[in-house]
């Protein structure tokens, strides 16, 4: 048996998920190479086999994979990522995608993220379409950090502010003082005596902040909607996340002020992830 095979033995023994994918991860990280460079022969040398059996002991502990090796892929790009950040999703990307379906490739419109965490949603919009400007709202500093890094290696730093900004504060809205064409939003959704029962990788290295939406898990939702009125141009868009099960009452919150549901997208696992909603064109 080879190293690679015995290290994918391991992750799968652990109960760790796509142990082959990790695995491939991990050496292409130690070797400095891309996962598709990396077969079960790859030759490993003393330093690096050393490498890779402590990035594995501290992945048998259950530390994510991305923040072990300090990066994880999310549409086309590769983000940094680390525990002041929550780690970016595959069940995210719709909301990108949805996104530049609305935002045709000429668009220079602003587009707003509240909560950007790692950057990851609005950098990869922005990395589309280059004429568009936005802004990155994000409770923590270290977030913030961290998507402006993001944001430099991908070259959109220049249409891209960061603002530290709490959404329950009561002078929120005074950061923003435009209007957008559109908002994108991941807010925090997890009911908070649900947390305790989440996977280790998350409730131990997703910070707080970002995973717990108060006792219903909807406290955010309520908050951005209360606001996005007077943050979305008439006409504008809001793309939110949702957590399983939460699509519609998110829809119906925010029907409440003033726009309009016109789609539920589902993420390739067939969820109701992603809740579009537009302004009301204000009449005359």
């Amino acid at each position: 048996m080879s190293f690679f095979q015995e290290i994918v033995q391991k992750l799968a023994a652990a109960n760790i998920d796509s142990p082959l994918l990790e695995t491939r991860e991990i050496f292409a990280f130690a070797l400095h190479k891309q996962p598709a460079e990396i077969y079960s022969g790859s030759e490993v040398g003393e330093a690096e086999k050393q490498q890779i059996l402590k990035l594995v002991q501290q992945r048998l502990q259950h530390f994510p994979l991305d923040k072990i090796i300090g990066r994880k892929g999310f549409y086309k790009s590769e983000f940094i990522t680390n525990e002041s950040v929550l780690s970016p999703r595959p069940d995210t990307e719709i909301l990108v995608e949805k996104a530049l379906a609305l935002l045709p490739p000429s668009s220079n419109a602003a587009v707003l993220d509240l909560g950007t965490g790692s950057g990851c949603i609005i950098e990869s919009i922005l990395q589309e379409r280059p004429n568009l400007t936005g802004a990155a709202a994000d409770i923590s500093e270290h977030a913030l950090q961290t998507a402006r890094q993001n944001a430099k290696n991908l070259g959109v730093s220049q249409r891209l502010k960061f603002i530290r900004a709490d959404w329950f504060e009561s002078g929120f809205l005074a950061h923003f003082p435009q209007k957008f064409a559109m908002i994108v939003t991941n807010p925090p959704y997890i009911p908070q005596d649900n947390i305790k029962n989440l996977e280790p990788e998350v409730k131990d290295h997703d910070p707080l902040l970002a995973l717990s939406g108060g006792a219903s898990g909807f406290d955010s939702y309520q908050k951005i909607a209360e606001l996005t009125p007077f943050l979305l141009q008439d006409g504008g868009w809001i793309l939110i996340e949702a957590g399983i099960g939460q699509a519609r009452k998110i829809a119906d919150i925010f029907s409440t002020r003033g726009l309009v549901l016109k789609e539920i997208a589902a993420d390739l696992a067939g969820i109701e992830r992603c809740v579009i909603l537009q302004k009301k064109v204000a009449q005359l």
